[in-house]
């Protein structure tokens, strides 16, 4: 990913929070200040207060609300406004509407201080809040018609992205942009874009910043099978299991042993073994099984082959010597020579293709 804008405040938030407080009764105070997390950094839930004041949760729910309709109301917040309109401009700066979470990032490392914004984010009437659903995460936006529009885009993309689709995230980006409708061109750059497909759930990046659907084990990966998947796409040619196992640890930091990634390797339909100890990827073309099976789905493919057409074709696909080729064509279950001298499959290689 590319390296985001940071945002500098203008003013402190802390202070201002405090200044919003100000007027309401101590109760209304302390129940959004633990609510919010603006004293200390981790929130309080509406139960935990209920039970400091033994009331129920719905009574501190509206306790809340009435606090927060308060501050809506008084002098403190028209003296606020400017300061609510330098926060919807950094909204607009990212675009329009931009993920809860990666807003916050973006204004501050301290998490206390982002507790603070968050609680202008929710007090303010210039923002509306899109809550956390199973496609989109939290959010907020100041421009309701481009938010529908981005929406209406992501829910596009994610129709027209395979389970084993690996993108760059320039390519992502060009897809979604393709479908973001009726917006102008030049509006949204590269960065609002990717800060875009934030707010979806159900596309994301991998270790190595592939883009791809959440749910495809190229995009949450799990163990050692996906991360030597993601080395080996990388690499784009065959690797001993060996250099895999020290590839991932490199690359990923994690402890892969030559012997378990090789296991792993082979109990994997996604690779190929392509000659002693190497591993190809099934989607370069590498057909599965023995050399055997390999001249014997050549033959099916192409009809009768010659010696050297057949040790040609092979090696492109295995890693191995010409003699291992000749040993396995001398095998007269599986291959006989027709009346030309070409190969052609024996009775029991026709048996074992019909099985298949």
């Amino acid at each position: 990913m590319k390296k985001t804008r940071k945002i500098k405040l203008n003013f402190k938030p802390q202070n201002s929070s405090k200044k919003l407080l100000k007027g309401l009764k101590d109760r209304d105070r302390y129940v959004l200040e633990s609510r919010f997390g603006l004293e200390e950094v981790s929130k309080k839930t509406l139960e935990a207060i209920g039970q400091e004041y033994d009331i129920t949760r719905e009574r501190v729910r509206q306790i809340q609300d009435s606090a927060l309709k308060a501050i809506r109301k008084s002098d403190n917040y028209d003296e606020a406004r400017g300061i609510f309109e330098e926060i919807e401009t950094m909204i607009h700066s990212l675009g329009g509407v931009v993920s809860e979470n990666h807003f916050l990032d973006q204004v501050h490392e301290d998490e206390l201080i982002q507790n603070h914004i968050h609680f202008h984010l929710v007090v303010g009437d210039n923002f509306k809040k899109h809550k956390e659903d199973k496609k989109f995460r939290s959010r907020w936006s100041v421009n309701g018609e481009l938010t529908d529009k981005v929406h209406s885009a992501l829910e596009k993309l994610h129709d027209h992205v395979t389970d084993e689709e690996l993108l760059s995230e320039e390519q992502m980006i060009l897809k979604f942009l393709d479908r973001l409708d009726g917006v102008e061109d030049g509006y949204v750059d590269s960065e609002i874009a990717q800060q875009f497909l934030v707010l979806s759930k159900l596309v994301d990046k991998n270790p190595l910043g592939d883009w791809g659907l959440t749910a495809s084990q190229n995009i949450s990966v799990r163990g050692i099978r996906d991360y030597a998947y993601l080395i080996m796409k990388k690499n784009g040619s065959p690797m001993h299991f060996r250099e895999v196992a020290e590839a991932i640890t490199d690359t990923f930091d994690k402890k892969a042993h030559p012997a378990t990634t090789h296991n792993e390797l082979i109990k994997d339909d996604r690779f190929v073994l392509v000659g002693r100890g190497m591993y190809g990827l099934k989607e370069w073309g590498y057909r599965s099984g023995v050399v055997k099976d390999v001249i014997r789905d050549l033959i099916h493919e192409r009809g009768p082959l010659t010696k050297e057409e057949i040790i040609e074709s092979v090696l492109k696909e295995r890693y191995l010597k010409e003699n291992t080729i000749l040993v396995n064509l001398s095998n007269k279950d599986y291959f006989k020579k027709d009346k030309d001298g070409k190969y052609i499959l024996a009775d029991v290689a026709k048996k074992s293709l019909k099985k298949k």
